[in-house]
């Protein structure tokens, strides 16, 4: 029997029905990578900003919410939807064109929610009121915080400190939006230790939720030119496995699991092969 609260459930109590998530590109782009702080980007970062490229690709919001939307229904028509801007930092750039983007998903055929995936520091009070304003019934936030370590935000070129990120969740909840922060283990020049401490701080933050990521290394990053010169090794399963046997004690039931594994794009994975074996993990 599963020990955390997976989302699954957590929707499934509230709904009554499975609430599959639909990954919408909305063209967003970074601070990290238009050259406001860096155009390197962070280090596990690709080009697609962990996200479908579909939007790079020319597909409109609603092409893109169609095409998973019909996939889906074909196969399971007992379902809701909620939309997921997972590419890049969506409330990233001027007011307006996130006013835009939020008007146009809640306008979207069957949409009973949203989801915006983002970074800390591009977030501010007039950002987080338009997200709260959202006239759907499910609003989360997704935060990279990545690491409570500011050490490990440097090494990895993130471009922000933790206090970034304890005041950007702090100003969502405070907002009344659900906010889901992420943190990745395996970064380097992090061990054990310094993972559960990553965990221990983020569960001491009025968080929603928690996704918990395994690193693995996308093809054309900066970590994958630190794996190609030996200096980068990502986790072994069974370590990460141990890792996560650790921590997921200590998070409270109150705070729901979006993921306990990381979730590589067909063909972006450069190491580790166990990555791609999701159901393994689990």
């Amino acid at each position: 029997m599963l020990r955390w609260h997976t989302l699954a459930t957590w929707f499934r109590r509230r709904y009554g029905v499975r609430v599959q998530k639909i990954p919408l590109d909305a063209g967003a782009t970074c601070p990290n990578r238009d050259g406001t702080l860096s155009r390197e980007g962070c280090l596990f970062c690709n080009d697609e900003g962990s996200g479908s490229g579909l939007g790079l690709r020319g597909l409109s919001l609603a092409a893109q919410w169609q095409r998973w939307h019909t996939k889906y229904t074909t196969t399971d028509p007992d379902r809701r939807f909620m939309a997921y801007l997972q590419s890049f930092s969506n409330t990233y750039g001027p007011v307006d064109r996130l006013r835009r983007l939020l008007t146009e998903i809640a306008a979207l055929p069957g949409c009973m929610g949203v989801s915006v995936g983002t970074r800390p520091d591009c977030l501010d009070e007039d950002r987080v009121a338009l997200l709260a304003s959202v006239p759907l019934p499910e609003v989360w936030l997704e935060l990279g915080l990545q690491s409570a370590h500011d050490a490990t935000l440097r090494r990895i070129r993130r471009g922000h400190d933790a206090a970034a990120s304890v005041r950007a969740v702090r100003m969502a909840a405070e907002a009344g939006l659900l906010v889901c922060g992420h943190l990745m283990a395996g970064l380097p020049g992090e061990d054990y230790a310094e993972f559960a401490a990553s965990v221990e701080w983020a569960v001491s933050l009025p968080l929603a939720g928690l996704k918990l990521h395994n690193v693995y290394v996308p093809r054309g990053t900066g970590l994958a030119a630190l794996l190609a010169r030996g200096a980068y090794q990502p986790l072994a399963r069974d370590e990460y496995v141990d890792w996560l046997c650790g921590v997921l004690p200590r998070i409270p039931a109150r705070m729901v699991l979006h993921r306990i594994q990381a979730d590589p794009a067909p063909g972006e994975l450069e190491a580790p092969d166990w990555a791609l074996d999701k159901r393994g993990i689990i």
